[in-house]
């Protein structure tokens, strides 16, 4: 039978969900974790994009942003972070529109009708009824200002705010100015520079420098120094006080100013080329096109089944979006040396992104994944580091592990291309046998003496805890790529050292299980008590237990035995041998009632970091179907499409990552070749890798009720493995998972993956 055109196209509406040709940017929505305590940035940026534009609301916020309306907007700052804690970094250059005379620096006014996508942010300033409009490209920052009174408009650029400042000088994790130069050069045209210290990592200072252009002439300008105002004075030099300049266009005929602001971190002149190289142009809807075809060229990668609900798409494209605002690529704008290596700053940090955001990339485009190596390898060689955080071009600070190593191991062990291995490993090795110096904070391992020489961290060293756990997974991840360079010295004292975490292992008892990290001193000695100031200074000594939390009550935020975490917490942490990890915690049925007990009790902290794999740890045990129950109930319960709908603090997308990798039904162990696969929230999701080659994975009889994989095929054959390797997956394939209502025994028969030392 043969059908008109007119009637297949009809049966082809019929069949098309609405939204299947929407592109998948769409469903970013970037207020997702900027209330509560996700501090996500809310504003225009491209993928790691250097200038991200976007309003500060809170000059104490970490990105500036507040979800609440009755704060004022006090300006828009071109360089900002996303989801970190701690002391607030950069908010640098603001600019901010505003009518009438030009009589205080300070211009403020409350928000209305703001408006959010991938790669732009638009709001109404109430008090002058303008609208603000902001998009960028990497470099450069695109704003379009309608006022609503012509003839009536002005904008300033304040160089001596920002993000943290703190009125004590010195003060641990504030930022700290320390100068600023304006000069107004045309009619039409101003640079400068805003030059800051401190912060969260305690850097050093950073230097932000600018060109803005507008897109009409003013008819009147001015400067200020300090409070003091200037009118017709084009030049404020360097002499450590804050400046900037403002600007009235008095005789406009026309509503709308654009302003071009680029920004560098090498010199004016370089952020007036960034401009003329990227945004010739003074089209604002072309430039923002261009930067959401940015979005969706990475975003699409990982594509799920059209009729999936919005809210969950939602939710995963956001997930994914908050995954790659940060690091930021500043490659060719190092202001250190000279090189032709890619350059990222703001690992913000790796104890935060090793573990699901890098594996994430390295899916997404292990390229780009690929440049974020070489650039840590290149910090390497010439700040003699690599950096486990760094910001404002300087490394600091370092929470636990030196855990770039985990970042080379897992790129490493998945074959990725492009990296020089052997210098890779020799910044390893540096971190493994020389001491940093100084307080032990700013980069390589702190305590490492200790560790070298005891097998552990003693108390004479903060975070004592989680660092020799963590040092002895670095260990264990230096160990593979010695392995496979054939460095077999190297590769033997390593993995020996892999089992330290093993000699901090107590047998006492609590809640029903035995065996737990404990505190012990350089003597060999357990520890049983902690000193605590708490009673108007008297000294207390409080019993230690695996559920005591010694900070910041007792001890300093960062000066316990394990940074931000418990004993019990920790003491799932050996994701290099979980089945060693089984065998000390008196075997199957011990290690499955002490998960129990983990999750039933609430130890379980959904917004931390080292809790990230404990839900999977059921596969060791063979019951890969409560590591998918615990996992639903997790997403479920803690995240969402509403503002704060991220748990915690999104840690420059951590937290992000995680959740996109339980919605596709895959879980990394940071470092080693292998996912676990849990119950996909899809139907379908289809990841088009970087090779050109597409693996899918696809959830038979797939309901919100059908949340147990009863049995799996890998290419039309029988796969009983709850776990697959990262070479299966680039190779292209399918993975069939059928769903059920109930638990099966399926995954519990082939053991996973442990530590095996040869």
């Amino acid at each position: 039978m043969k059908l008109r055109l007119p009637f297949i196209l009809f049966l082809a509406f019929l069949v098309l969900p609405n939204d299947q040709a929407q592109p998948y940017y769409t469903f970013i929505n970037p207020f997702i974790g900027s209330a509560g305590e996700g501090n996500v940035f809310v504003g225009a940026s491209c993928p790691f994009g250097m200038a991200k534009p976007g309003p500060d609301c809170d000059m104490s916020s970490n990105s500036g942003y507040s979800a609440d309306t009755a704060v004022p907007l006090y300006g828009f700052s071109q360089v900002h972070v996303s989801g970190t804690g701690g002391g607030p970094k950069y908010g640098n250059i603001q600019i901010m529109p505003f009518g009438g005379t030009f009589q205080s620096i300070h211009q403020e006014s409350l928000r209305c009708m703001e408006k959010a996508q991938a790669g732009y942010y638009g709001v109404n300033l109430c008090k002058w009824n303008i609208k603000a409009e902001l998009t960028c490209s990497p470099s450069v920052a695109f704003y379009r200002f309608v006022f609503s009174e012509p003839g009536n408009e002005g904008i300033k650029i304040d160089l001596g705010t920002f993000l943290g400042e703190e009125s004590i000088p010195d003060a641990r994790e504030a930022q700290q100015f320390v100068g600023s130069e304006i000069e107004i050069v045309s009619g039409n045209e101003v640079r400068g520079y805003s030059r800051i210290r401190g912060g969260w990592n305690n850097g050093r200072a950073y230097t932000v420098h600018f060109t803005a252009v507008f897109s009409k002439e003013f008819s009147q300008c001015g400067t200020w120094n300090s409070e003091a105002i200037f009118p017709s004075v084009r030049i404020q030099t360097d002499k450590g006080k804050k400046t900037g300049a403002f600007f009235l266009f008095d005789d406009m005929k026309e509503d709308t100013i654009l302003v071009k602001i680029g920004i560098s971190f090498i010199s004016a002149l370089k952020a007036r080329d960034n401009i003329s190289r990227e945004v010739p142009h003074w089209d604002f809807q072309k430039l923002l096109s261009e930067t959401q075809n940015r979005w969706e060229e990475l975003v699409n990668r990982l594509e799920v089944n059209p009729e999936a609900s919005k809210k969950m798409k939602t939710m995963f494209y956001t997930a994914l979006y908050h995954t790659m605002l940060m690091p930021t690529d500043r490659t060719g704008e190092n202001p250190l040396w000279v090189t032709d290596e890619p350059y990222y700053d703001d690992f913000y940090a790796i104890w935060d992104t090793y573990r699901t955001s890098h594996p994430l990339l390295t899916l997404i485009s292990p390229s780009r994944q690929a440049d974020m190596i070489r650039a840590l390898l290149d910090i390497y060689k010439y700040d003699g580091y690599m950096p486990d955080a760094r910001s404002g071009n300087c490394n600091g600070r370092t929470q636990g592990g030196s855990n770039a190593e985990i970042m080379i191991a897992d790129a490493f062990v998945k074959n990725m291309k492009g990296i020089d291995y052997g210098l890779a490993l020799k910044a390893m090795l540096k971190d493994a046998t020389v001491p940093p110096g100084g307080n032990e904070e700013k980069e390589g391992r702190g305590g490492l003496v200790d560790y070298n020489r005891l097998g552990y961290v003693s108390d004479n060293f903060v975070r004592a805890g989680n660092r020799t756990l963590e040092y002895a997974y670095d260990d264990f991840c230096l160990a593979q790529v010695a392995k496979g360079l054939g460095r077999n010295g190297e590769y033997h004292r390593f993995m020996q050292q892999a089992e330290n975490w093993k000699n901090l292992w107590r047998p006492v008892e609590d809640h029903g299980s035995t065996g737990f990290i404990m505190p012990k001193n350089a003597a060999g000695q357990w520890i049983d008590s902690v000193q605590c100031d708490v009673l108007e200074g008297q000294r207390n000594m409080v019993r230690y237990t695996p559920l005591s939390q010694e900070w910041p009550n007792c001890v300093c935020w960062w000066c316990g035995f394990f940074y931000e975490g418990n004993s019990w917490e920790y003491s799932f942490f050996v994701p290099h041998d979980v089945p060693g990890l089984i065998q000390m915690s008196g075997g199957s049925e011990a290690f499955m009632k002490r998960l129990d007990t983990f999750f039933n009790n609430g130890y379980y902290n959904v917004g931390n970091e080292p809790s990230f794999l404990a839900p999977c740890l059921y596969h060791w045990i063979g019951r890969p179907d409560m590591s998918s129950k615990h996992i639903y109930e997790i997403v479920n319960m803690n995240s969402s499409n509403d503002r704060d709908g991220i748990p915690g603090n999104d840690d420059s997308g951590a937290m992000s990552s995680r959740l996109a990798f339980h919605m596709m039904g895959l879980f990394p162990n940071a470092g080693q070749p292998y996912y676990l696969i849990t119950s996909p929230f899809f139907r379908q999701c289809t990841i088009h890798l970087e090779n050109g080659k597409d693996f899918v994975i696809l959830a038979d009889r797939f309901s919100s009720k059908n949340t147990y994989i009863k049995s799996a095929k890998l290419n039309g054959i029988p796969f009983e493995q709850a776990w697959i390797n990262h070479n299966t997956i680039v190779n292209g394939g399918k993975l069939v998972l059928e769903m059920d209502d109930k638990p099966s025994g399926w995954g519990s028969l082939i053991p996973l993956p442990g530590m095996q030392y040869e």
